[in-house]
């Protein structure tokens, strides 16, 4: 009578556990990519990766979005008296699909809520909200009403608050900055 140990059902299925074993084994001793062992989009990426970087943070496009008395100084930032361009905050821009920064200039009712949301998806990636002005950061003098939202934050993610009632276009300026700062990662944000 010649009996075996295992069926072939667990012989097979033995073998595939003991293989599942020694792959997993294996995985402690894999070469990872390195410089001499690396593809050639690895290297592109991670060199191109400053590069979009450093673009990104010296090419903000913001959309012109000025919904009340900000608005005036907001127009005043694009003017030449602040040349603004030379820092690298190019030219308003009049559809979202071409901005990749929505500055929030004014108060904003609750009818507007589903327009500014609509713009903000369509914007480019990555966007940036500024909220300019005491209106767009918490509702100004119109706070108590019933149509205003207190602050854009409430809607949009906002990375940078400027503060005045009306805030000067240097103050935008310096807004700005600190988003460039917020881009470049030498702030947390």
């Amino acid at each position: 009578m010649d009996e075996t140990p295992y069926t072939k059902e667990q012989f097979m299925n033995a073998e595939k556990e003991m293989s599942k074993l020694v792959l997993d084994s294996m995985k402690k001793y894999e070469v990872k990519p390195n410089v001499m062992f690396a593809k050639l989009s690895q290297v592109t990426k991670a060199m191109s990766k400053g590069l979009i970087n450093w673009s990104r943070l010296n090419s903000l496009w913001p959309m012109q979005f000025g919904l009340s008395c900000c608005a005036i100084e907001l127009m005043d930032f694009g003017a030449g008296r602040m040349d603004a361009e030379r820092k690298g905050y190019l030219f308003f821009r009049g559809t979202p699909r071409q901005t990749d920064v929505m500055v929030v200039a004014g108060w904003v009712t609750k009818s507007m809520v589903p327009e500014i949301k609509r713009l903000y998806e369509q914007m480019l990636r990555p966007r940036y909200v500024i909220a300019f002005g005491e209106c767009a950061t918490c509702g100004g003098p119109w706070w108590e009403s019933y149509n205003i939202v207190k602050g854009i934050d409430q809607v949009l993610p906002v990375d940078v608050y400027v503060v005045g009632c009306p805030p000067k276009p240097e103050n935008l300026f310096a807004g700005f900055i600190k988003l460039q700062k917020k881009i470049g990662g030498e702030i947390e944000g």
